[in-house]
C-alpha cells in the first residue's frame, strides 16, 4: 500500500485490508477461496487495545478464544525480528540530517510512528541522526493522533508541524490542530530539498495557509484510495 491513501497505517490495519481486498480479487473469487474472516482480530483492531504487541498479549488474556489474534502475535513478532536482522544500511534521504540540524536549533524534534520504538532508536542511531530527536514515540506509546494529542498542550497549534509522508501522519496532525508538511511518495528527495530550502517559513509564521494547502494538495494526488485493479 505504499502508493495508495492508506499508506503508513498500523500493520494489524493493513493485514485487515489486505483480507478485505483479497476477497474482491478476480482471481481468488474464480478459484472458490475463501479468505479467512479473522472476525477475532476485527474485534480487536475496533477495541479501544492499543494496537501493539503486548497490547495483543493483554487482549489475548482476556479473549483467549481469539485465535487469530493468537497467529497474528507471532507473525507480528516475526515482522521485528526480520526487520532487526534485515533493515540496515540504508541511509537517511538526501536534505534529511541538514533539515533535522535546522530544526533542532529551534525546535524540539520527536519521533511519532507506528513502529516499534526499539527499531526507530536503532534505526536512527545507526545514521546518527538520533541526537537531533527529544523524544522517540512508537507504537507502543498509542497512535499518532493520540501522542500528538499527548504533547500538544505544551506548545500553541501553530508551532506544531508534522512532517510525515503518509495519510495517516496528516490526519493526525489535523486531529490535533498541528501543521502538516508532506513527503511526496517517489518524490522524497525533491521534499527534503525543498524543505531544507523553505522550512524557515515554518519559524517564521508564514507556513500556514495558501502555502501548505499546495503542498498537501500535490501530495494528495499521489495517494488514490481505491487499487489500480479496482479502477481499470
Amino acid at each position: 500500500n505504499l502508493y495508495s491513501s492508506t499508506r503508513g497505517i498500523h500493520r494489524l490495519l493493513a493485514l485487515v485490508r489486505v483480507m478485505d481486498l483479497l476477497a474482491e480479487r478476480y482471481e481468488v473469487v474464480q478459484r472458490g477461496f475463501t479468505v479467512p474472516t479473522i472476525s477475532g482480530l476485527r474485534d480487536y483492531v475496533a477495541s479501544s487495545a492499543p494496537l501493539s504487541n503486548a497490547g495483543m498479549q493483554a487482549y489475548l488474556d482476556a479473549h483467549p478464544s481469539a485465535g487469530d489474534v493468537a497467529m497474528t502475535l507471532d507473525w507480528s513478532k516475526d515482522v521485528n525480528e526480520r526487520i532487526a536482522r534485515m533493515v540496515h544500511g540504508i541511509p537517511p534521504f538526501p536534505h534529511v540530517r541538514q533539515s533535522l540540524a535546522m530544526i533542532a536549533q529551534q525546535a524540539d524534534i520527536v519521533i511519532v510512528s507506528a513502529t516499534q520504538g526499539l527499531a526507530l532508536e536503532r534505526e536512527w542511531s545507526e545514521h546518527d541522526i538520533l541526537r537531533y530527536v527529544s523524544l522517540v514515540c512508537g507504537q507502543e506509546q498509542g497512535s499518532k493522533a493520540q501522542i500528538i494529542a499527548s504533547l500538544a498542550p505544551m506548545y500553541q497549534p501553530e508551532h506544531v508541524l508534522m512532517i510525515g509522508d503518509a495519510p495517516g501522519d496528516w490526519d493526525a496532525a489535523r486531529r490535533n490542530a498541528a501543521l502538516f508538511y508532506p513527503i511526496r511518495p517517489d518524490e522524497e528527495e525533491q521534499s527534503w530539498q525543498e524543505f531544507a530550502q523553505s522550512g524557515q517559513r515554518f519559524f517564521d509564521g508564514e507556513y500556514a495557509g495558501g502555502y501548505e494547502k499546495k503542498l498537501i494538495d500535490a501530495f494528495d494526488q499521489l495517494l488514490p484510495e481505491k487499487p489500480a485493479w479496482k479502477t481499470a
